[in-house]
């Protein structure tokens, strides 16, 4: 009879016994079809692949870390078991060919939420078998002096170095001068445009100036005609009003031309000129094409600086504030390190990431660093002690992360993990493992997979 979940924590899993393989299948996440080796924190110490949660043996259609085609010495395993496929040389339960609606993977049904419960208890047949087996295990750290949060990372242009350019007034394009790739300086010229429009407005300014002398003139006339009583005040008055009018004309055309930029060819050409120095990194004009005021006809963007954006997760913004170094490292340029100060953290949270922008400026005389960049971000915090295992340590079921930890020569004991921070090749355990604790890397997989209800081989019963 299955025990109820109440008496979970007290169940132990017995093992018949199995081998865990020495190397993952040939195809590991990233490598290609001649096989790279796996990234360092896919390895343990000894340079072996270690199984990674989820990833398929390609050539078989099975769970690596349970494929007995590249890992042979687990058939006898399922063997034992009774769990066997003869016609295919794979376990039974798991097979592609006889279930295919499986995936080449263990059925998973355990909890409410997928996952064995806190403290489930699985015991190997005899020390003899895990030391056949491959399982290793190394113990918790505690290290003092750890503190900060690693977060992921994006590089995206300054937002105070980059300028759009639209039309001033629709016109036809007639000539370009700057193409994607340009570098500019401020007031370079980019592109020539005619436009009706301004030319009404140029046409309209020269009668506007007209006026503005023919009004001076008249003024001045009944200014000088006043003393002797030829011109009333009232007629001193209507023509000091009608140069008023007649400036005000003019300055407001003025004033709508002079944005257009400089003055180009015919009467109604005008030229943009570049707002600021910078690398022309888009161009949406092409002679000859009718452009509207509201198009973007040029971005110009000045790259001798940069924004990492960080994406901060909601648990951790109360140990982030502006002012905090960042240390961050990018994917595309691996071995350097980048550093800077957080300037701002918006006080909104994305509603589906659960995350809080975090923006760091950073210098890029060289020109390194491009927009879209990817990376983690280190964030200087208050130091505190942190436990730390290897990151191979952690395995996953469904949303709960778990640690097995070593009772003795051939028992262990299933953990409910809560993670922290991570350097690279270890992580942060918050919550569930004890500094000095004997925590399985080598052959934590398959420990986990003989904690799932109705996965190969997992069977329950009461503890001694």
């Amino acid at each position: 009879m299955r025990p109820s979940a109440s008496r979970r924590r007290g169940l132990v899993l017995a093992l018949i016994g199995g081998l865990l393989p020495s190397a993952a299948c040939s195809l590991v996440p990233g490598a290609g079809e001649g096989g790279e080796r796996a990234p360092a924190e896919q390895r343990d110490g000894k340079g072996r692949a270690a199984p990674t949660e989820g990833v398929m043996c390609a050539e078989h259609g099975v769970l690596e870390a349970l494929c007995t085609r590249c890992n042979p010495r687990l058939a006898a395993v399922f063997q034992a078991r009774g769990d066997w496929c003869a016609e295919h040389a794979l376990p039974e339960s798991i097979c592609p060919i006889c279930h295919p609606e499986r995936g080449g993977k263990p059925v998973v049904d355990v909890a409410q939420d997928g996952a064995p419960a806190d403290g489930t208890k699985v015991r190997l047949k005899d020390a003899a078998t895990v030391v056949a087996a491959g399982i290793e295990t190394v113990k918790a750290e505690l290290r003092e002096g750890a503190g900060g949060v690693s977060t992921t990372a994006h590089l995206d242009y300054d937002a105070t170095r980059l300028a759009h350019l639209n039309a001033r007034s629709p016109g036809v394009v007639r000539a370009l001068a700057a193409d994607v790739g340009s570098r500019v300086a401020a007031g370079d010229p980019l592109v020539v445009i005619d436009s009706p429009e301004v030319g009404a407005d140029r046409a309209r300014l020269e009668t506007a100036r007209a006026r503005v002398a023919i009004a001076e003139q008249n003024f001045q006339r009944q200014l000088a005609l006043a003393p002797d009583g030829i011109a009333s005040q009232k007629s001193v008055l209507a023509a000091r009003q009608e140069l008023d009018d007649a400036k005000g004309a003019r300055a407001a055309l003025a004033a709508s031309l002079s944005v257009l930029g400089t003055p180009g060819r015919g009467a109604g050409g005008y030229t943009l000129t570049a707002p600021i120095a910078g690398v022309v990194t888009q161009r949406n004009a092409t002679i000859g094409r009718l452009v509207s005021a509201e198009q973007i006809l040029y971005e110009i963007v000045d790259t001798s600086a940069m924004w990492a954006e960080l994406d901060v997760p909601e648990i951790d913004l109360p140990l982030v504030a502006a002012g905090q170094r960042v240390q961050l490292t990018l994917d595309g340029l691996p071995g350097r390190t980048f550093s800077g100060a957080i300037t701002y953290v918006a006080p909104w949270l994305d509603p589906h990431t659960r995350t809080a922008r975090a923006r760091v400026p950073l210098e890029n005389p060289d020109g390194l660093l491009r927009a879209n960049m990817y990376g983690e971000a280190r964030i200087t915090a208050e130091a505190r002690q942190a436990v730390l295992v290897p990151r191979m340590a952690i395995q996953r079921a469904k949303d709960v992360r778990l640690a097995f930890v070593r009772l003795s020569a051939h028992e262990f004991e299933t953990r409910r993990v809560e993670i922290g921070i991570s350097d690279g090749q270890r992580v942060e355990v918050k919550r569930g493992l004890r500094a000095g604790e004997e925590v399985v890397t080598q052959g934590s997989f398959l420990l986990k997979t003989e904690t799932l209800k109705g996965s190969i081989g997992a069977g329950c019963c009461e503890a001694d």
